[in-house]
């Protein structure tokens, strides 16, 4: 039988709280990560596209992208074509997952385009301000004025159909975007304490943007990247759904989705699948965006 002793000497059951903050800052920020559902399963989505889009083709090299059969029109899925034919007879799954490549790799070149060039021009007219600034910002709200799609179509119109062209016009976009956003930011950084501490030690401004200023404005731009990393794989393939963005034979989530528009009663197929990969990257990326949002944006609480 126990004494009162030996209760009192007898150690307490403790309870084991992880605290974020007492975690290295690394291992803090992973931790609040993994626990982000939206952040996770956006990740997890990405991750299997990018297997089945990237990594997939490694397998089907000696698949003929363009290898027409007659006698395989239409076919529905099967264990020998698993999302089916096209109206040429052929293979869907080989065309829907390299075109997923054109699709992603494109909307990647259009974010980074669009965020290096509306950035720089956003740091210069946040940070210098006066004529340049004012200069640059009218002319980024004339850009602003047109409707993003009209403007895309022109500017393609221009170019000239094409991947590189639509890349270009989807590009020209988005640099207003970025620049505005950066614009606004880097003018409150610009009177923070530690910029001004920076200018009265003889720093110069470019060392002051690279080293001071563009950290501090860098989690609105990942977040807008995220964002518009989606919105720019739809107009990829809007472009290709209207004959002005990646050409035939070239596949193209956007251009296979056109090919069967036509044919939609007839072989439902044609337009679904790639519609389906296509609706999973914008979700995926959009639920990585809002993680990021969340874990990035020092205005938000976090319980």
């Amino acid at each position: 039988m126990r004494t009162a002793a030996d209760l009192v000497a007898a150690p307490k059951p403790v309870d084991v709280i992880i605290d974020d903050a007492a975690l290295p800052p690394a291992h803090g920020a992973l931790w609040r990560a993994l626990r982000h559902r939206s952040l996770v399963a956006g990740l997890f989505i990405c991750l299997v596209l990018a297997v089945l889009v990237f990594a997939l083709p490694m397998l089907m090299s000696s698949v003929d992208l363009n290898a027409q059969d007659p006698m395989a029109t239409f076919a529905p899925p099967s264990a020998e074509h698993l999302m089916g034919t096209d109206a040429f007879g052929r293979d869907l799954l080989s065309r829907v997952v390299y075109g997923g490549r054109t699709t992603i790799l494109a909307s990647i070149c259009i974010v980074f385009l669009g965020g290096v060039f509306g950035t720089t021009l956003g740091l210069i007219a946040g940070y210098f301000g006066g004529i340049t600034g004012f200069v640059i910002m009218r002319l980024i709200d004339l850009l602003l004025a047109f409707p993003g799609i009209l403007l895309a179509l022109a500017v393609s119109a221009v170019l000239g159909p094409g991947l590189v062209n639509g890349v270009i016009a989807i590009a020209i976009i988005l640099v207003p975007v970025y620049a505005r956003l950066v614009a606004g930011a880097t003018t409150e950084v610009r009177h923070l304490p530690y910029v001004d501490a920076a200018v009265t030690l003889g720093s110069g401004s470019w060392r002051i943007i690279l080293r001071h200023v563009l950290p501090n404005v860098s989690p609105g731009i990942i977040v807008l990247t995220t964002t518009w990393l989606g919105v720019a794989a739809l107009w990829i393939a809007a472009l290709g759904f209207i004959g002005l963005g990646v050409q035939p034979p070239t596949p193209e989530w956007g251009v296979i989705l056109n090919d069967g528009q036509n044919y939609i009663t007839l072989a439902w197929w044609i337009t679904v699948f790639p519609g389906i990969f296509l609706a999973m990257f914008v979700i995926g990326v959009n639920l990585i965006g809002d993680g990021l949002r969340d874990e990035l944006d020092p205005t938000l609480v976090r319980h």
